[in-house]
């Protein structure tokens, strides 16, 4: 399994490769860490001039990868790629694509709150186009020793159920607990419609419960919980995180096959979270192998 991570010599860079580490951990997985330039690589330059500030650049970029590489933990196997593309996502794609990797990791942005998300411009490409899964870490990211739970945002719009196949996978790839959690905002309910609405996500969490006890590997640990709140974000508040976990969301039912597409509450949870998120493209059958493995 290959992850590909976005690095940049900043904080966002140095969240990713924390967050890349400790998912890689687990299944064993080889990072790839990748640097973008744009403007042709110095052997197209189209001038001697050109060529001269390409090559400085070059020298630049693969002096930070090594730094990089110097960052990643001793257990953890780990190369350098230097691209060039018109764009720091596209090149990160591209490199997904060729590679044939399971997961793109980059830093939510520069300027986000402590341990929270601000979607910068490379991150929201991404969640428009990948191919593949995108992990996502917060600003401020300390990566611990190892992830001990997935928690698995459930829902009741189609290809939900392809995301919790990912969840009981990954979980159990991990051997960590799994938590099912359904989020209500209740601001638009009066008393009688929202606790109507309670019930009914209750229900629904307890059946997808009842689904995964069926498809999990015996020692997987399952829990599911309804958070509540007049908005999304206060439901995000009413749960516990635990620092050592992740998140898994599915992209929006608008979303092209096979390619992510943040939908508006998936977006707000990802403004209100603590903890990594990993977006999950529509139709995928695994965080951890290629879907032609």
């Amino acid at each position: 399994m290959r992850y590909i991570v976005g690095y940049t010599p900043d904080s966002r860079g140095a969240d990713a490769l924390a967050l890349a580490a400790v998912l890689a951990r687990n299944p064993g997985a080889r990072l790839e860490v990748v640097h973008v330039l744009d403007g042709p690589e110095p052997v197209e330059a189209s001038s001697g001039p050109e060529r001269n500030v390409q090559e400085i650049r070059a020298g630049r970029a693969q002096e930070w990868l090594d730094e990089a590489l110097e960052m990643i933990p001793s257990d953890v196997s780990a190369a350098k790629q230097l691209r060039y593309a018109h764009s720091f996502a596209e090149g990160l794609i591209d490199a997904a694509t060729e590679g044939e990797a399971n997961l793109i990791v980059v830093g939510a942005a520069r300027n986000g709150f402590l341990k929270r998300f601000t979607v910068g411009s490379v991150a929201s490409s991404l969640l428009h186009a990948s191919p593949v899964p995108l992990a996502l870490a917060p600003s401020g990211y300390e990566a611990p020793a190892s992830i001990t739970r997935i928690t698995c945002a459930i829902g009741t719009r189609p290809g939900s159920e392809t995301l919790f196949d990912v969840a009981v996978d990954a979980a159990a790839l991990r051997h960590v607990p799994l938590r099912l959690i359904s989020l209500l905002a209740l601001d638009a309910h009066d008393d009688v419609n929202g606790q109507r609405a309670v019930e009914q996500a209750r229900a629904h969490a307890r059946e997808v419960l009842e689904q995964a006890c069926e498809n999990v590997t015996a020692g997987t640990e399952l829990s599911a919980a309804v958070a509540r709140g007049k908005t999304i974000e206060d439901a995000i508040e009413d749960l516990k995180w635990d620092e050592s976990e992740i998140v898994l969301i599915g992209s929006s039912r608008l979303a092209k096959r096979s390619q992510l597409f943040l939908g508006t509450t998936a977006n707000k949870m990802l403004r209100s979270l603590p903890v990594p998120m990993v977006v999950v493209p529509r139709d995928h059958v695994s965080l951890d192998q290629s879907p032609t493995a």
